[in-house]
């Protein structure tokens, strides 16, 4: 997939990958949103490998927006792009599957004055609590939702997820070795559930220097190149 992005500023990285091979574990179909999609490298690379996905998407960022639309363009890929930020998005839409990579930088850490990057990285800008208000409010019945946080605030995760009625099924934590503490978590929460958690093997990025076997597959799976650009 060849994918378009800022030639400065916030580009995707490996969380970006390792959520779409998570997301396809759940051979995902029907409407599936996805929230602050960047240059669209995680909704696109869902829908190329789902033929049953109607894929939507939501950004509030001018450049990523036009960044998205050129990617889906040519890699052609059917797209629905709503241009706002996902609060704002009209909540009589209703989908199968929301799925997103988010900003989740805790907000105690020291900020990027780029712009792009502020809003790409810093979960002040999309705060748990209306983040998965917002997400109930437009999830179908006994729904999907299919994201990627910070593995420290994995237990604040959970706690507002039930505030909203919306219960983790699986999670899978990142670490970057496997002597290293988890950096990542994969989470699938469903709405409406009183299945218990599965929790799967760890996912481990790197053995030794080199990068793990399980991530060289994810990198030849999703196949992407990558061209920056100015918009």
């Amino acid at each position: 997939m060849l994918l378009y992005q800022p030639d400065s500023g916030y580009c995707y990285n490996s969380d970006s990958l390792l959520l779409y091979d998570f997301i396809n574990a759940f051979k995902p179909k029907g409407k599936v949103l996805d929230v602050g999609a960047g240059c669209g490298i995680v909704g696109l690379l869902v829908a190329r490998d789902n033929e049953k996905v109607q894929l939507e998407a939501v950004e509030k960022q001018e450049v990523f927006r036009e960044l998205s639309k050129i990617n889906a363009r040519v890699n052609k890929i059917n797209y629905k792009l709503h241009a706002c930020d996902f609060l704002d998005l009209d909540e009589r839409l209703k989908f199968d599957y929301i799925v997103s990579n988010p900003p989740f930088y805790p907000s105690g850490v020291q900020k990027s004055e780029n712009e792009m990057l502020l809003h790409a990285r810093y979960n002040s800008n999309l705060p748990l609590d209306k983040f998965f208000k917002k997400v109930s409010r437009l999830l179908k019945p006994r729904s999907h939702f299919i994201f990627c946080y910070d593995a420290t605030q994995f237990g604040a995760v959970c706690a507002q997820l039930d505030r909203v009625k919306m219960r983790v099924v699986d999670a899978q934590f990142v670490h970057p070795k496997i002597d290293r503490s988890a950096s990542l978590v994969l989470i699938h929460a469903r709405n409406g559930s009183k299945s218990l958690m599965k929790v799967w093997q760890p996912f481990i990025s790197f053995e030794g220097k080199k990068v793990s076997k399980k991530m060289q597959e994810i990198y030849k799976k999703a196949n992407t190149q990558s061209i920056k650009c100015q918009i």
